[in-house]
């Protein structure tokens, strides 16, 4: 199964928008597509969107199967503007016997489409722009990193882009020569969706603003409150906080719960105290194999997410005025 979602993601290649450097002379020998001919007009505008683009390149027949499999046809031929790092049929041969056949069914659609978004970025960045990026954020909600390394680019410390600046009426395509993956895990804010067992910290979370803070990079230490450390407040407590004048007080109190960086339970029991993003520090103490943060226990550990780690509290904590 594992070698199944990995070949998954190897799979379609359409990454946002970091375009790979400049890449020289060499990293453009690639071989030569009909798109070179057919997508511009004499004066060097491109004719065509990005998907009419990779198909008359006729280098990128898996990605162009990939794309309809996962109904993203629509989707790339709009007005974007996108940036896509499109791997070549050559890029998805080097995938698993039997991997692409798997990723096109039906029924790994979802995971078809997490992989192809993971290729496409936002807006449209040429070379010139990408090289002086670390990192990209794709429409996958993940960030692909990006590295110059002897006038080559790299996303993901391995993948090559070997043509850039492919130009579309929406947009811009970087070739590379590998499939891109990204992780499997879901951000802070998906997880705790995902467990049933956060309603409450989840609509705190929308009701303040911060999902997309939270569903960012990061990385993040969230000590989570469950849902029945949230009804051990007085009566109305979370009623009150959800009102919209009392806002910046939620947002307060949320991210007193939240610590930059990712804190493993390994970390913090060796820690006395941590600063919160709030800007105040709650109190840590580890005895008899119990931690305590402020007045509330911790009862699981070490939930892992895309952009962090989730500790789970069975008390709200409440920052000083």
């Amino acid at each position: 199964m594992k070698q199944i979602i990995f070949s998954l993601i190897a799979a379609i290649l359409i990454v946002p928008g970091a375009v790979a450097a400049q890449s020289k002379a060499k990293a453009c020998k690639t071989k030569k597509a009909t798109y070179q001919k057919a997508s511009y007009t004499k004066d060097g505008r491109s004719t065509m969107d990005i998907v009419d683009t990779a198909v008359s390149a006729k280098i990128f027949n898996t990605l162009v199967a990939a794309v309809k499999a996962a109904d993203l046809v629509p989707v790339l031929k709009s007005d974007g503007p996108f940036t896509v790092f499109a791997p070549t049929d050559e890029a998805f041969s080097k995938l698993p016997a039997g991997t692409v056949e798997n990723l096109l069914k039906p029924e790994n659609k979802e995971m078809l489409v997490s992989i192809l978004k993971y290729h496409v970025v936002s807006g449209k960045v040429k070379a010139k722009d990408v090289v002086k990026l670390s990192s990209a954020k794709t429409v996958n909600g993940q960030s692909v990193k990006i590295m110059v390394k002897h006038g080559n680019v790299f996303l993901n410390g391995k993948t090559k882009v070997i043509k850039t600046d492919i130009g579309a009426t929406n947009g811009v395509i970087h070739v590379i020569d590998g499939v891109l993956m990204p992780s499997m895990k879901k951000d802070i804010v998906d997880t705790a969706v995902s467990t049933n067992m956060f309603n409450t910290l989840v609509a705190a979370v929308k009701a303040a603003g911060l999902v997309d803070t939270l569903k960012g990079d990061g990385p993040f230490t969230v000590l989570a409150p469950t849902d029945d450390a949230f009804k051990k407040l007085p009566a109305g407590t979370v009623e009150t906080l959800l009102k919209p004048e009392n806002k910046d007080m939620l947002v307060k109190i949320l991210t007193y719960h939240v610590i930059p960086g990712n804190v493993k339970a390994a970390q913090v029991v060796k820690l006395r105290s941590a600063k919160t993003v709030q800007g105040s520090k709650v109190k840590i103490k580890a005895k008899n194999g119990i931690v305590k943060i402020n007045n509330a226990n911790v009862i699981k550990t070490d939930v892992e997410a895309s952009n962090g780690t989730i500790h789970v509290i069975d008390a709200v904590l409440i920052p000083k005025k």
